[in-house]
């Protein structure tokens, strides 16, 4: 009886198997009632063309691009909370006003959602793909996700994955010249002798304060970026 009880159930573990090649992660940004209301904010915008934009999640829209960069004209377009999958259902935002230079910084969301390494570093090709095809002028910049420190106060559990963080940067670099774009290291500006972002630079070991976005800024003028 305890036999034929297996074989009846044998079917249903071999359909439970397919699941493992089903998508197991969500695609919505992490804080979704926030999006809307900042794309329907760009969408009132004026389009002008040939701007620097500035493109990511909180960690961009957190900064004072203006100030850091001392042009008025710079555009910023972080949304808090989005992720790879965010960006590509908004880039007709980016593409409309062709920029004459694109500082992207995403996929520490897509790290605190489970994406995995490859489909966030896929992404970001995507991304990059239809940017080439709607401003073939436009020179991208890819910039590595910053450290973490996990051992701050009130740091996000869900995003400690530090792991995640070198795999995808690796994976952003090594398809530079793949998806035709700058690769911008600026983990190294942030992290400290044990591997985690500078305690005296955040708030609570993932966003950063103001005075790293000057030491940001001026990495990017030193290397000719800006």
């Amino acid at each position: 009886m305890r036999y034929l009880f297996l074989l009846l159930l044998l079917p249903l573990f071999a359909g439970a198997q397919t699941v493992t090649n089903q998508r197991v992660y969500d695609t919505i940004p992490f804080i979704p009632e926030h999006t809307p209301q900042k794309v329907a904010q760009f969408a009132k915008e004026p389009i002008v063309t040939g701007r620097i934009i500035f493109l990511g999640n909180s960690i961009t829209e957190m900064g004072d691009w203006k100030k850091a960069t001392g042009d008025t004209t710079v555009i910023n377009r972080g949304i808090g909370g989005d992720i790879t999958y965010g960006v590509l259902k908004r880039l007709k935002d980016i593409t409309d006003r062709k920029p004459s230079k694109l500082f992207i910084l995403l996929g520490i969301n897509d790290i605190g959602k489970d994406i995995p390494d490859a489909v966030i570093a896929d992404n970001y090709l995507k991304i990059v793909n239809e940017v080439h095809s709607k401003c073939p002028e436009t020179k991208i910049y890819v910039e590595s996700i910053l450290p973490l420190n996990p051992m701050i106060k009130n740091f996000p559990q869900h995003y400690d994955k530090e792991e995640h963080v070198l795999a995808v940067n690796k994976l952003l670099k090594a398809n530079a010249a793949a998806g035709n774009y700058t690769f911008v290291d600026i983990f190294h500006l942030f992290v400290d002798p044990d591997g985690r972002l500078k305690s005296d630079l955040t708030y609570e070991g993932l966003h950063v304060k103001p005075p790293a976005y000057d030491i940001w800024v001026a990495y990017l003028k030193k290397q000719g970026y800006l």
